[in-house]
């Protein structure tokens, strides 16, 4: 049975060019130049001939993300500055290890890390993420008291204290992004 395809949506722009040609906006938006004297039904043909490119890239599209203003992203600082150390003192008993300072950053490309010193960096974005993504991120840091590394050892260390981390790693990867473009 033939499969009935639901007509793709477009913004079409004609010019004086010769071609026709494709082009997916940031937001999501298809939009097809097209020569003036071109009828609708070719473009209609053109642009179905190149749904499987289409469609691919608009699964590329990144959500558009509302960015914080600079008194929400204090705050978030000010909070964060309250939550995680909280976090972290209930999490470091039942990991068995010690830390130095916490320190709150906006960094873009992780979400915390741990000094050989025994100092811990949090993103202050953790606290838009669930409290078990926030626990995650706190615990991973911890067990790095233990292991300043990735190995099995270090996972098996997370998986003891957090049997479940595997969902939360998951939700980083995927939601992570959207939270570090709403940074201002």
């Amino acid at each position: 049975m033939e499969k009935k395809w639901e007509k793709l949506t477009y913004r079409l722009v004609r010019s004086d060019r010769k071609t026709v040609s494709l082009q997916i906006m940031p937001e999501g938006e298809l939009v097809v130049r097209a020569p003036k004297a071109m009828k609708r039904g070719e473009i209609d043909r053109f642009v179905e001939s190149k749904r499987g490119w289409v469609e691919k890239h608009l699964r590329n599209v990144e959500p558009e993300v509302p960015r914080m203003t600079q008194a929400e992203f204090e705050e978030l600082v000010r909070q964060a500055l309250e939550v995680i150390p909280r976090v972290a003192a209930r999490f470091a008993p039942v990991v068995g290890v010690t830390y130095g300072h916490i320190t709150i950053r906006n960094q873009r490309t992780q979400w915390g890390s741990c000094s050989s010193q025994g100092n811990l960096n949090f993103n202050c974005l953790l606290l838009r993420a669930p409290q078990e993504v926030l626990e995650y991120v706190v615990v991973h840091e911890l067990c790095h008291r233990k292991e300043m590394n990735h190995s099995p050892k270090f996972w098996a260390e997370v998986e003891r204290v957090l049997p479940n981390y595997r969902e939360s790693k998951r939700w980083l990867k995927e939601n992570g992004p959207g939270l570090i473009r709403s940074l201002p």
